[in-house]
């Protein structure tokens, strides 16, 4: 088997050459205050009608004040999130070629995603890895995948059950009964995202993923107990604490649920740090509409102009083309 790590260094060597001088100066990132998110039980829902309200109430509350929470007993068993995690260690270990080359899922090579060609300077670069799988492309996978296949199918599933269920509760808490996630919000349009974070050299310079927030709804993302997660909080920088409990699972609200919520719900900017000696693994459930979905403020005078999905998802790629930046939610203001 050849080598797995992507050739971060050999590929990049203009942007890395002053960093193999700074790291022998022993330069680091400031260190950053560690947090754990909200802990929501969201079984509580079923317990009758003062702790549902309770449950929703906490979501809300952690949606507004911090963008991220946590849920336990949210429905995917934890055989498929540890099937999940299994799986895809099988998938990131095998050579850099085969999943350059897409012989990996059956997908075409373009799902398989390295450090960022577009990097004019070390701001700009991720050292990671990841396959970005639409949801509509898992059944092209062959027979050879079969095992990574289902496990993905199971934890696809249940993870768009729970985002939709979570998507509406949000939505109810706001006043709003509406068929537009059941509508718009179908497994099809949703995706699939598996994360490898390599061992960095350069830790205390380069990001295992920029700062950005989410162009979905919201994200259901299963991570490893390595850390390195951090998130915007009161102006800084703070740390994300894994839970212990091996089945929790970090919900962080996405743009257009800021946008629809009027921002009451709040997309907040998250960042991963690349860790020096140690792999990192995620793998992240991307609640989106279909590209035809208009997105609209649920309350007056609305903060956003309404825009579809797709008008969103070209904007962002015609300022990223532009200054290399994701401008979002600013450019639809009223």
């Amino acid at each position: 088997m050849g080598k797995i790590d992507p050739p971060f260094q050999e590929t990049y060597k203009t942007l890395f050459k002053d960093c193999l001088v700074r790291a022998t100066e022993g330069r680091n990132l400031p260190m950053v205050e560690e947090c754990e998110l909200p802990l929501i039980d969201i079984n509580r829902l079923s317990w009758g009608h003062p702790e549902r309200e309770k449950c929703i109430t906490e979501m809300a509350e952690a949606a507004s004040k911090w963008g991220f929470f946590q849920v336990i007993n949210h429905g995917i068993p934890v055989e498929i999130l540890e099937r999940m995690q299994y799986e895809q260690r099988k998938v990131f270990h095998t050579s850099f070629q085969n999943k350059c080359e897409g012989n990996i899922l059956n997908l075409s090579a373009n799902r398989y995603l390295w450090g960022n060609p577009k990097a004019t300077c070390l701001r700009q670069f991720s050292w990671s890895e990841a396959f970005h799988i639409p949801l509509a492309d898992i059944s092209r996978m062959g027979s050879e995948n079969r095992s990574l296949r289902s496990t993905i199918e199971a934890f696809v599933q249940t993870a768009a059950t729970l985002a939709q269920s979570i998507a509406e509760i949000l939505a109810e808490n706001l006043g709003v009964k509406s068929k537009f996630f059941a509508k718009y919000c179908t497994p099809s349009t949703s995706y699939l995202r598996m994360n490898r974070y390599p061992p960095c050299p350069f830790s205390s310079e380069v990001y295992g993923l920029l700062p950005h927030t989410d162009s979905d709804f919201l994200t259901i993302l299963y991570q490893d107990q390595i850390g390195g997660l951090q998130l915007m909080k009161d102006g800084r920088w703070v740390g994300v604490r894994p839970n212990n409990n091996p089945e929790a699972l970090v919900i962080n609200i996405g743009d257009l649920f800021q946008a629809f919520s009027n921002n009451i719900y709040r997309s907040v900017e998250h960042r991963v740090i690349a860790q020096q000696e140690i792999e990192r693994f995620s793998v992240a459930y991307f609640f989106c509409p279909s590209y035809d979905a208009v997105i609209e403020s649920f309350s007056k005078p609305a903060i956003y102009r309404k825009f579809s999905f797709r008008e969103y998802k070209q904007q962002i790629q015609k300022d990223l083309l532009a200054t290399g930046d994701k401008i979002g939610l600013s450019r639809f203001l009223v």
